[in-house]
């Protein structure tokens, strides 16, 4: 990856688009959908990915993520 690409992933629930994470400098950064601001940065996509889910409503399946 160069130093001006940046990868996207959204996230999608039953509902649609629950959130993305973004890989930037600091790490891979949640958004959750409609927030407005970052729930966090974390040091893997994987965390992130937990991260992401544990924000999503109590009893949610694990989303479906595609990189955009």
């Amino acid at each position: 990856m160069s130093g001006d690409e940046t990868q996207v992933w959204v996230a999608y629930g039953p509902g649609g688009v629950a959130g993305s994470i973004r890989q930037d400098g600091d790490g891979w950064t949640v958004t959750m959908a409609g927030a407005d601001a970052p729930t966090g940065t974390y040091p893997s996509m994987e965390v992130a990915k937990a991260a992401l889910h544990s924000a999503m409503a109590p009893g949610s399946d694990w989303p479906r993520f595609e990189q955009h």
